[in-house]
C-alpha cells in the first residue's frame, strides 16, 4: 500500500521559538476561538475514562474543562507555555490536573497503556513527525482507549485546497498549518490497525474538527 507523501514539518527548535513568542498573548488570541473545539475534544476524551494525557497542553486553556475526579497529565515542548498552565492550575484549584511536564510528544516518557485516552488540540499538524507522535499516543493508550485530535484539517480537493497548499509555508512560520489533511491520519490508522471513528465539524463554521480513533481492545 502506498502512503501519502509527507510534507516536512517545522523543527523542534522552530516550534520552541514560535511558542515562546506566542506564550504571553496566546490566551487572548485563542481562548474564545478554540473553546468550543477544546470542550468537544475533552468530552470525547473523557468518554473513554478518567485517565487522560493532553499532548501539547500549552497554556492550559482546556484544563478547566475536565470534570472533577479526572486524572489529567499534560505535556508540552514549551516551558514558557507550561509556566502559564501551572499558574492556572494553582489559581483555579484544578485538582484533576496531576502533572505538567516539558516533553516531546514524539518521545513520551510514559509506560505503555498508561492512559484511557490521549487528546491533542491544534498540535498534530505542527509536530515535525506526526506519525511518530501518533504512534506514541497509541503506545501510551490502553487497549480500547481513544485518541482525540482537535484541529483544522485542509480540504482534500478543489480551489480551497490549492489555496491552503500555497499559503502553507507562511502559516508554518507563525505556528499554524493550513494544508495538512485528515486523510494522512486515516492512512496511519489503517497501517497500524487503529479504528478510525470519524471526523466531526465544530466552531467556527466547521473550520475546526474533532477527529476520533480507537485502539484495538
Amino acid at each position: 500500500m502506498l502512503s501519502e507523501p509527507q510534507a516536512a514539518g517545522p523543527s523542534t527548535a522552530l516550534m520552541r521559538k514560535a511558542y515562546a513568542r506566542w506564550a504571553p498573548v496566546y490566551d487572548v488570541v485563542y481562548d474564545k476561538l478554540t473553546e468550543p473545539a477544546a470542550r468537544a475534544a475533552v468530552e470525547a476524551a473523557v468518554s473513554h475514562g478518567p485517565r487522560i494525557l493532553e499532548a501539547g497542553v500549552g497554556t492550559g486553556l482546556s484544563l478547566g474543562y475536565y470534570p472533577a475526579g479526572s486524572f489529567v497529565c499534560g505535556v508540552d515542548l514549551s516551558e514558557d507555555m507550561l509556566k502559564r498552565a501551572r499558574r492556572k492550575v494553582q489559581r483555579r484549584g484544578l485538582s484533576q490536573v496531576r502533572g505538567l511536564q516539558v516533553m516531546d510528544v514524539c518521545r513520551l516518557g510514559y509506560a505503555d497503556a498508561s492512559f484511557d485516552a490521549v487528546v491533542a488540540q491544534f498540535l498534530i499538524t505542527l509536530v515535525p513527525d506526526p506519525e511518530a507522535a501518533l504512534s506514541e499516543f497509541l503506545r501510551v493508550v490502553r487497549p480500547g482507549g481513544g485518541i482525540v485530535l482537535a484541529n483544522h484539517f485542509g480540504q482534500t480537493e478543489g480551489p480551497v485546497a490549492r489555496v491552503e497548499e500555497i499559503v502553507a509555508p507562511l502559516c508554518t512560520k507563525i505556528g499554524w498549518s493550513s494544508d495538512f489533511k485528515s486523510t494522512r491520519i486515516e492512512a496511519w490508522a489503517r497501517r497500524n490497525g487503529v479504528e478510525f471513528v470519524g471526523v466531526a465539524p465544530t466552531f467556527p463554521g466547521g473550520f475546526f474538527k474533532i477527529l476520533r480513533m480507537r485502539k484495538a481492545g
